[in-house]
């Protein structure tokens, strides 16, 4: 348990760094945009404006849930990390809309002239700096498992691309293609709404307590390579925050008693979580009534 605050502690840090790397990035990209009259790469600003939101939404959740249980919350506060992401994502495709609107309709102004060739190289070297805290963040997210801080190593990536192909719109905008810049602007628009809806979706999944079946099935494996199990009548999971929680129906000898079957739930708790790192495992013990010693056992 304390392990796992100590990582919530320590991925507050990827969350920092991510945010100070978008306050600069945006504020670089949105001066060199209106200067150079660049939609795309005005485009790419605001997208980094959102980024500071979702990333201070992170680092807001990573620190509320380390409070431990209260009164009202008695499982702890580990789905705050998960709302937060959910506000980030509405703000994300809200901003998306806006730029994908503004991009369209600059599209069909034929006079529009080529921006600077400085705003391409701005991009280039944005992309740079976000490849570097994608980096470090995802060696974070590895070292301390963490689902929300990997997520924004993904999001550092995709800002990192979302740059580069700005560049390359400005680039070929030179080329008497004018319209390759707002052209680029609509795609990254699209980008932003699409990875809003994508953690938006992530979330409400979670939040709704949707499950990963392939996990439930691996889990299943492991208890029935027991003894002692003579099958698995019902399992299932949900997440809170990063935190798995499994609850499963074992069917054991029906002539055992309460201690040897405690014993059993134990044992199956504790293999649960060494072998796959869950939080919390719930094990409601039945007698077998199967003829056979064992039988093939559902998920």
């Amino acid at each position: 348990m304390e392990q796992k605050y100590s990582n919530l502690k320590l991925g507050e840090r990827g969350a920092i760094i991510s945010i100070i790397a978008y306050i600069f990035l945006s504020a670089l990209k949105l001066f060199i945009g209106y200067t150079t009259n660049s939609e795309a790469m005005k485009a790419d600003g605001l997208n980094n404006t959102t980024d500071i939101i979702a990333s201070i939404a992170v680092l807001i959740g990573l620190r509320i849930s380390q409070k431990p249980a209260d009164q009202e919350h008695r499982y702890g506060h580990w789905k705050a990390e998960t709302v937060a992401s959910m506000v980030a994502s509405l703000i994300m495709i809200g901003v998306g809309l806006q730029v994908l609107y503004e991009a369209i309709t600059s599209v069909f102004n034929f006079e529009r002239q080529s921006p600077d060739l400085i705003a391409a190289w701005t991009g280039l070297f944005c992309a740079a700096v976000m490849y570097g805290v994608y980096r470090y963040n995802k060696k974070l997210a590895d070292k301390i498992d963490s689902q929300s801080v990997m997520a924004a190593a993904k999001d550092n990536l995709s800002d990192a691309w979302v740059s580069i192909g700005t560049a390359i719109g400005i680039i070929g905008s030179q080329f008497h293609l004018a319209w390759l810049d707002p052209v680029t602007a609509v795609i990254v628009g699209a980008l932003i709404c699409k990875t809003g809806w994508d953690i938006f979706r992530e979330t409400f999944l979670s939040l709704t307590d949707a499950y990963d079946e392939k996990k439930i099935e691996s889990y299943r494996k492991t208890i029935v390579k027991m003894d002692s199990v003579k099958g698995v009548k019902n399992i299932k999971g949900r997440k809170y925050g990063n935190n798995s929680i499994v609850d499963v129906v074992i069917l054991v000898k029906s002539n055992l008693d309460i201690k040897d079957a405690h014993e059993i739930a134990t044992k199956v708790e504790n293999m649960l979580k060494k072998e796959h790192q869950i939080y919390d495992v719930h094990v409601h013990v039945e007698p077998n009534t199967y003829s056979s010693d064992k039988e093939p056992s559902n998920a």
